[in-house]
């Protein structure tokens, strides 16, 4: 059963299918969803292992880059075009705090802050990692295989190392830190066709 996630208005809710389908309207059938779903994976596992409440951790992933398509060349409202459509779900403030936190465009203050802005690039770097193997599969990549990977800087120069490393402000260090992101998108490999 979904959680609901309920603002001032008990009329108003966002439940993971009604966001899930949110995203496909404004994002479609891409490699940008495979990212989003990915990440929202990153997000559960994570919350999980952190005793956080995995439905909110995991909507907060599925909806952080909504506004994408919209904003990919104006980088200054990415995030917050995404609060706006959000606004009559009345979604809680910690929620889409994080949201604007995940590009920088506020600083981090709490674990789920921290969370999205490591947990974004990192699904892009195991994601390179994969298709980097051989096989093109997440399951043939190790920890040990990323972390080589995290030390050359041309590999997957678009995933931001110094916010990867910022899950050390959730008192994680990078090698359980990856392993637990690579483990939430293992369990939805089909999805991200890896």
């Amino acid at each position: 059963m979904s959680r609901l996630f309920i603002g001032q208005s008990m009329d108003l809710k966002l439940t993971r299918d009604a966001a899930y389908h949110l995203v496909e309207d404004k994002i479609g059938h891409n490699n940008l969803l495979k990212h989003i779903l990915a990440v929202e994976a990153g997000m559960r596992r994570l919350a999980e292992h952190l005793n956080e409440d995995v439905d909110y951790w995991g909507l907060t992933g599925l909806v952080h880059d909504l506004d994408y398509n919209e904003t990919k060349d104006d980088e200054a409202r990415h995030s917050y075009l995404t609060t706006e459509w959000l606004a009559e779900y009345k979604l809680p403030e910690e929620m889409l705090y994080a949201i604007h936190a995940h590009p920088g465009h506020v600083p981090c203050r709490t674990n789920l802050d921290w969370a999205l802005y490591a947990v974004d690039p990192t699904t892009g770097f195991i994601v390179a990692c994969a298709l980097m193997h051989p096989s093109k599969k997440l399951d043939a990549i190790d920890v040990g295989f990323m972390i080589r990977r995290f030390g050359e800087k041309r590999f997957a120069a678009g995933a931001n190392r110094e916010n990867i490393s910022a899950c050390s402000e959730l008192g994680l260090e990078l090698e359980p830190f990856l392993k637990l992101v690579h483990e939430g998108m293992l369990g939805i490999r089909d999805k991200l066709g890896l």
